[in-house]
């Protein structure tokens, strides 16, 4: 018995062992490894010069301000640049773009600019032009596609200062309901406009025919220059001089000041987003403006009037041929910034001014250069207004402000003194014979 209860102790003993060392043996289970780093998105063909690159440009807060917002994070990722965005103010974007030229500092690689300021830029030769790039690379940038109207955006003298980026057209938005519940056809003249203007002003409504631009500096300087262009006055002689208190121009200054009868209270104040403010509020049966504001009027968040607005080509004078105003942004490089910045910030513009491109740039509240955008089925359907923006394109008069270097001259003078007249300190013909004086003691 001791020898049988022995080799059970051993054969329990041997399995015991037998049991461990395959225990110690198996195998452990190995920690769950790091996840993989996400490799970069791959650089778009032609864009491998911007990889690093790190640009920044200096926009305009207008609605287009939205579509860079949305597509600079898309070229970033396609170019493997980095394109911070500085968003100002109209005046501040000018003073800041200024100091950045005299200074050169080249704080900014690429700029938002005014079609108004293309003169001055070029003659300082503040921005660089762009026709040797263009040349360059004219297999890619179907420049046919591009309207005729669009290329005042950024031209002076022949160069390509600035490249087109945002094309506005002056346009009449009216309220449909309104003048369809009055039997008021939307005007077609400037005559019919002042008389709508009228009728459909009820002060103790609080309800008025026409939204204005008055406030003193570049906001009734440039409003009063549209009223001029639609009544057939001028702002430079033959010679290219300025001629502002012709006995012509005081008349169409009348006309004007006559307007702020049916416009809002304070509109001698109001500056852009004031005039769009008081529009969308419900309030105004009319106003002549920039058609880069027209989606936004079917936009609840920030509309009174979704769905009950339309628009018309802008009415001029009976009997005058009809040119609609045109104006709006080009897009320019800064001369200061590096060879490479400048390649880089190319790309850019190439890039965002594609008809590829163009597209999400106009669903994303930007504004049309190219036919092409604005007559394809798709964006027609989604803007229907875009064949009466086609129409002021195609008869757009990029040159009713004057698009040279002594521009801001003549924009201080009657920003100030066409103000005065609408506020009734000074008659239309003191207004613009101080105006007159104030340009020719700075003109050079």
């Amino acid at each position: 018995m001791y020898h049988k209860f022995c080799r059970l102790c051993h054969s329990i003993v041997i399995a015991i062992l037998v049991l461990s060392i395959v225990g110690c043996a198996a195998p452990v289970a190995a920690p769950s490894a790091a996840p993989a780093a996400e490799a970069p998105a791959p650089i778009a063909a032609g864009l491998e010069v911007c990889q690093g690159q790190n640009l920044v440009l200096a926009s305009m807060t207008d609605q287009y301000v939205a579509a860079f917002r949305a597509l600079i994070p898309q070229f970033e990722e396609a170019s493997g640049a980095r394109l911070t965005l500085d968003e100002l103010g109209y005046v501040d974007l000018y003073q800041k773009l200024i100091a950045d030229f005299v200074g050169q500092t080249a704080n900014y690689d690429l700029m938002t600019v005014d079609i108004v300021w293309s003169g001055e830029f070029g003659q300082n030769q503040y921005t660089l032009p762009l026709d040797d790039f263009m040349a360059r690379d004219e297999a890619e940038l179907q420049l046919d596609d591009i309207l005729p109207v669009a290329w005042t955006l950024g031209e002076w003298q022949g160069a390509h200062v600035a490249y087109p980026l945002a094309g506005y057209a002056n346009v009449l938005n009216y309220r449909k309901d309104v003048l369809e519940e009055a039997g008021i056809e939307p005007p077609a003249t400037q005559e019919e406009l002042l008389a709508a203007a009228q009728a459909l002003t009820d002060p103790d409504a609080g309800f008025y025919g026409m939204a204005l631009l008055g406030a003193k500096g570049p906001a009734v300087a440039q409003d009063y220059m549209v009223w001029v262009q639609q009544h057939g006055g001028r702002i430079l002689d033959d010679e290219g001089k300025p001629a502002l208190n012709t006995p012509e121009n005081a008349e169409i200054l009348k006309f004007f000041g006559e307007l702020f009868n049916y416009a809002p209270p304070g509109s001698a104040d109001y500056w852009w987003d004031q005039r769009e403010t008081a529009f969308r509020s419900g309030n105004v049966a009319m106003m002549e403006g920039w058609s880069i504001a027209r989606a936004g009027y079917e936009n609840p968040e920030i509309s009174s009037v979704v769905g009950k607005v339309d628009i018309a080509v802008a009415p001029v004078k009976a009997g005058l041929e009809p040119k609609f105003g045109f104006g709006g942004w080009g897009i320019g490089i800064n001369a200061d910034s590096t060879p490479q910045e400048q390649e880089c910030a190319w790309q850019f513009i190439k890039w965002l001014t594609s008809p590829e491109i163009q597209k999400e740039w106009l669903r994303n509240d930007g504004a049309p250069i190219r036919r092409s955008t604005m007559t394809d089925p798709e964006i027609v359907a989604q803007y229907p207004w875009m064949p009466v923006l086609l129409e002021s394109f195609e008869k757009g008069d990029g040159d009713y402000r004057p698009r040279i270097p002594q521009y801001s001259i003549i924009q201080d003078a009657l920003g100030t003194h066409v103000n005065a007249f609408i506020v009734g300190q000074v008659t239309a013909e003191e207004a613009l014979d101080a105006a007159q004086k104030q340009v020719e003691d700075n003109w050079q």
